[in-house]
């Protein structure tokens, strides 16, 4: 009776919020929180009630994921909900300014990376676009589909790039292989992916010898610190790649990338980047929930601290992009994707994997559109000569027609 009048009392604190939610305790009574409640949240036993004191997004996840509470309705609206109650339960609180050990040895970064990617390439193939791209995708109208916002994305790196037949060109970080397999074909270079998962490697390769490009395109199961050999590369990227990297770790990683660099040479970083200076999480807990469930040891930094560590490594900033909204939309659209698919998802993967799914995709989509969390494509160049420039004199060449 006492945990039932403990109850009744903060739903009714609830109620002024019009959180559009039902919640349905393990005695059978159910409450409305507003005249419209598409989600209804079941709280199968009173033991489930700690993940709802001082709640945030993390440990409504948690209790989510560890199927302690159960939930029905429509994602989006689910997400909305979630952040309602992490609001009146827990209140805004900023993450942790970040640690001062460096957790990023070459094992745990590829045990991290192996834990994230490797699930199952059928997994992935159910909600990503028909070359497997996992990241952010490049919207010109916002009304395209998955298929063509990624193809757009991939030959508006090569652009920026300024990608040229002969050019020896490195991805880190490449995944299943979507961009070294479309600068080889569409523009004529020598291209070579790196990744830590197995099964990236296993596929992007399968992909590369079915496409016949076998002769000059190429990934390799390698950690970007064991790339061999100075000025080797004409042209290099990196997408969504550097989240992984350490906050510790942005000194050594770009390092590599000026010294992998020939001298004239020109790379982007696309990364995700925290919206605080400070690189702490916000967001309502949602970073600590990727933390513990999705990517184990991801740090992202602010712009500021990106930016600051390549011009250390050498590098010149020449063009800034930020695609926030891309994002948003790009994970929206892998969201519906899985939601359309989960009896497949669960043919693939156990349970408890499609819910942490399930909550990441929609979650990091809500982020985005939230500003939460941020994305930006960074160009940036390599030159002895300070006269000297690779790039054009303005952005046009990125929007003609070709």
């Amino acid at each position: 009776m006492i945990i039932e009048a403990q109850i009744e009392k903060a739903i009714d604190g609830l109620r002024a919020h019009g959180l559009p939610l039902a919640i349905e305790l393990w005695n059978g009574k159910r409450y409305q929180l507003s005249g419209e409640t598409p989600v209804t949240l079941r709280i199968p036993g009173a033991g489930a009630l700690k993940y709802f004191i001082g709640a945030d997004l993390a440990k409504l996840g948690e209790a989510y994921v560890e199927g302690h509470i159960d939930v029905e309705g429509p994602i989006r609206e689910v997400l909305r909900a979630a952040e309602g109650l992490s609001r009146f339960l827990g209140g805004d609180k900023k993450g942790r300014r970040p640690g001062l050990l460096n957790l990023h040895t070459r094992s745990r970064d590829a045990k991290a990376i192996q834990y994230h990617y490797d699930v199952s390439n059928e997994f992935y193939a159910l909600f990503l676009d028909r070359e497997m791209v996992y990241s952010c995708a490049y919207f010109k109208t916002g009304d395209e589909d998955i298929h063509t916002a990624q193809a757009q994305k991939l030959d508006h790196i090569c652009r920026k790039l300024r990608l040229e037949p002969g050019d020896r060109f490195l991805d880190i970080g490449c995944g299943w292989g979507a961009l070294v397999r479309w600068a080889a074909k569409h523009y004529g270079v020598d291209a070579t992916g790196i990744t830590l998962s197995r099964n990236q490697h296993k596929l992007a390769n399968e992909r590369i010898a079915a496409e016949g490009l076998s002769e000059r395109c190429r990934v390799l199961l390698q950690d970007y610190r064991d790339v061999p050999g100075e000025a080797v590369y004409d042209k290099i990227s990196s997408v969504g790649m550097f989240e992984h990297v350490g906050l510790k770790n942005l000194p050594v990683y770009f390092g590599a990338i000026y010294r992998l660099l020939k001298d004239g040479g020109i790379a982007m970083n696309h990364g995700i980047t925290a919206i605080d200076p400070d690189s702490r999480a916000v967001g309502l807990g949602g970073g600590d929930f990727i933390g513990k469930y999705v990517f184990p040891h991801g740090e992202l930094p602010h712009l500021s601290l990106a930016l600051r560590g390549m011009s250390a490594a050498g590098l010149e900033v020449m063009d800034v992009e930020t695609l926030r909204l891309h994002y948003a939309k790009t994970l929206w659209h892998w969201s519906a994707r899985l939601e359309a698919k989960l009896e497949a998802a669960r043919r693939h993967t156990e349970e408890k994997r499609v819910r942490i799914w399930r909550t990441y995709l929609a979650g990091c989509a809500h982020a985005f559109e939230k500003r939460w969390v941020t994305i930006q494509q960074v160009i940036v160049t390599k030159t002895a000569d300070p006269r000297a420039n690779p790039l054009p004199w303005t952005r046009e060449h990125l929007y003609k027609k070709q």
